[in-house]
């Protein structure tokens, strides 16, 4: 799994987790009624939808096929995947620090 991949499935995964816990929280007894599973059902089926048109959207650029880039890009609302920008590491420090007393 390309790393892009995973980390816009967390982006995307974890705040609806965590929105689903915090309304569990706020409830603050929590019992398996249906509200619940209806939350916890629409979480899983959020995260699926967006992984299978991001998955088509990777295969779309790799197959160089456009089309199917951006049909499963519309899908997810923008024609483009996510680009996270390169980060290039800092040189180390090197000489003597002193600290003033």
């Amino acid at each position: 799994m390309p790393t892009s991949l995973f980390i816009s499935a967390m982006r995307t995964g974890v705040p609806l987790v965590a929105g689903w816990l915090l309304t569990l929280a706020v409830k603050a007894g929590v019992t398996i009624d249906s509200g619940n599973i209806t939350a916890a059902v629409t979480v899983v089926l959020a995260l699926a939808y967006y992984l299978a048109f991001r998955v088509l959207e990777l295969v779309g650029t790799r197959l160089r096929g456009s089309f199917l880039q951006s049909v499963a890009g519309m899908a997810l609302g923008w024609a483009r995947p996510p680009s996270y920008p390169q980060v290039d590491a800092l040189p180390p420090v090197t000489g003597t620090y002193t600290t003033r007393s």
